[in-house]
């Protein structure tokens, strides 16, 4: 199937929007590098592949997440990993405090460094919803429909992941929109 301009111009201005975004939500989750690119990869592919029957064109962002979380869960099917298995991973893979206000004591490093700490000891379902509401910024909604959850759930386990962060690290971070 041969691709026109306009195409090939959109799946740009989207894999442009979206691969670090991408990029670092599927490596915080599987913490494998090369995993992650082919993953990334496979992902833009399939997108491109069926951005023609993608229906409604806000819903690019939602499908692009939620085949990637398909991938994460193949990944971990071969690997024969329980999805709750993670270890902790290096802390300057994943820069997530563009969301946070920092205390004067706390430069960003330290405290991302704090944060992925703290992410990693949480429940899978609890560090997935984080990440994909203040690191990807995607809607209620979206994540309600990547993760197959209930929009009130997918609120109940942002809140409850926030007030463990906010519980354990203290003063240390004032998480906005909380």
């Amino acid at each position: 199937m041969t691709r026109s301009g306009k195409d090939i111009v959109e799946f740009t201005l989207i894999y442009n929007r979206v691969k670090v975004k991408l990029y670092n939500y599927v490596l915080r989750m599987i913490n494998d590098r090369m995993a992650t690119e082919d993953m990334v990869q496979n992902v833009f592919l399939k997108f491109f592949e069926n951005m023609r029957s993608i229906r409604n064109k806000s819903s690019f962002n939602f499908w692009i997440f939620k085949t990637a979380r398909n991938e994460i869960y193949t990944y971990y099917r071969r690997k024969k990993i329980r999805i709750d298995q993670f270890g902790v991973m290096d802390s300057d893979e994943v820069d997530i405090t563009d969301e946070f206000d920092l205390l004067n004591e706390y430069d960003k490093k330290e405290l991302n460094e704090l944060i992925l700490h703290e992410l990693d000891t949480m429940a899978y379902e609890q560090r997935e919803v984080f990440l994909l509401k203040e690191y990807a910024g995607l809607s209620y909604k979206e994540i309600s429909s990547v993760m197959n959850i209930e929009e009130n759930l997918v609120k109940s386990r942002l809140f409850k992941t926030r007030k463990k962060l906010i519980n354990r690290l203290g003063p240390k971070i004032l998480i906005e929109n909380i």
